[in-house]
């Protein structure tokens, strides 16, 4: 359960990401960790992998939303 220690680990870690670049990183390492957890749940059907998913989907979510920005607005 190595894997379910390093998405807690991820989860806990500051949510600071000072470039784009370190943002789409942090993106890419939340959406490999959810696939891999997804992979264990599909055998498992446990609820606490689902509760680290779903907790996962939303960290990586809030930093999408900060890689995509603020629409532009017609004036």
């Amino acid at each position: 359960m190595e894997l379910i220690k390093k998405a807690l680990e991820f989860e806990n870690r500051k949510m600071r990401f000072p470039t784009t670049s370190d943002r789409i990183l942090a993106s890419r390492e939340a959406k490999s960790l959810i696939l891999d957890l997804n992979e264990i749940y599909k055998k498992n059907k446990d609820q606490k992998i689902m509760d680290i998913m779903k907790r996962l989907t939303a960290i990586k979510q809030r930093i999408e939303k900060r890689l995509k920005g603020k629409p532009l607005t017609a004036a």
